[in-house]
């Protein structure tokens, strides 16, 4: 109960004038009450999704529960959070406290400066992306996965009830939803395996992962290209998932590589053009003190003075 009371206060934060949590709200110790005794008793049953589609860039389908679900959700990632971070390698930067894209943009320059030399040699990055990431999460695996890092059968239990609330259409068992905060901590669980994989047994000293998208940096060419079939197979054959055919790319630091919205350079980095873009459109629509802050912010931490003037210019001017 006292789980379920805390993770209430955190879900709350920003929501409440949404309509369905002021609902859950106006009865909120019978709902809480009732939700309790149903995972006490284990007769707890996930309820459906409201689907909607989103533009950020790209479309994506979206898949929201509703509160008392969502509610589990928080609950649940409370306690297990803190229990698999510390399982995690420390360069997985997606959903992780202290973590964040900034860092893992920061990681990928520390690494450049360690495998050039101090950019007294060609640099090389291995740069991969992983096919419909989300809709090909196999279920069994997940489970497995869980299995063999949790003894406690009420948590694995509560945990089949998340996992199997969802999947995709006409995939049985297959694909968690892009919405839920338990998909962002089960997907590093799932990826997890990934990175140990390629940090214990293959020994590469220079990857960075973020969500679906990693990294990884080294002198000479001609290792990385063998490391493609490598990460390959241990995708297709321990995790079911597939490399993206036209997202696998190795390049030099000094060609520009594009990591989680931004073109490294070995001695700056820059907005991709679809990211400066999409800024521009929405600072057409929404220039309101707030948003502008947060896209400076964003700025900040790359080489755009030019561009931050820009946008702070008068509304009368051209952005």
């Amino acid at each position: 109960m006292e789980n379920l009371l805390a993770s209430w206060q955190e879900f709350l934060r920003g929501k409440k004038k949404r309509k369905d949590v002021a609902e859950f709200s106006m009865h909120f110790m019978d709902n809480v009450l009732n939700l309790h005794a149903e995972l006490t008793e284990k007769t707890y049953r996930h309820g459906p999704y409201h689907p909607f589609k989103i533009n950020d860039p790209k479309p994506r389908d979206i898949h929201k529960a509703n509160v008392r679900d969502r509610l589990v959700h928080h609950a649940i990632c409370r306690i297990l959070y803190p229990y698999f971070d510390k399982q995690f390698i420390h360069d997985s930067y997606s959903c992780r406290i202290g973590k964040g894209t900034h860092r893992a943009m920061d990681r990928l320059r520390y690494f450049v400066r360690k495998a050039s030399k101090n950019h007294t040699r060609t640099a090389w990055v291995l740069k991969c992306d992983i096919r419909k990431f989300f809709a090909n999460i196999d279920h069994e695996i997940l489970k497995n996965i869980l299995r063999w890092r949790i003894k406690d059968g009420d948590i694995l239990w509560l945990l089949e009830q998340v996992i199997d609330s969802f999947h995709v259409e006409g995939k049985a068992n297959i694909g968690l939803p892009l919405g839920n905060v338990t998909s962002q901590l089960l997907v590093n669980i799932y990826m997890n395996d990934l990175d140990q994989f390629l940090k214990r047994q293959v020994k590469t000293r220079f990857y960075i992962r973020y969500s679906d998208d990693f990294v990884i940096l080294h002198e000479d060419k001609r290792y990385l290209i063998g490391l493609i079939p490598i990460i390959s197979e241990f995708l297709q054959t321990q995790l079911h998932l597939e490399l993206h055919p036209k997202k696998v790319s190795i390049e030099t630091l000094a060609s520009g590589v594009d990591f989680l919205g931004w073109v490294h350079f070995p001695n700056h980095r820059i907005p991709r053009t679809a990211t400066k873009n999409r800024m521009l459109k929405h600072l057409r629509k929404n220039k309101s003190p707030q948003t502008l802050a947060s896209y400076l912010g964003s700025l900040s931490h790359g080489n755009t003075f030019e561009l931050a003037q820009s946008i702070q210019a008068p509304k009368n001017q051209s952005v």
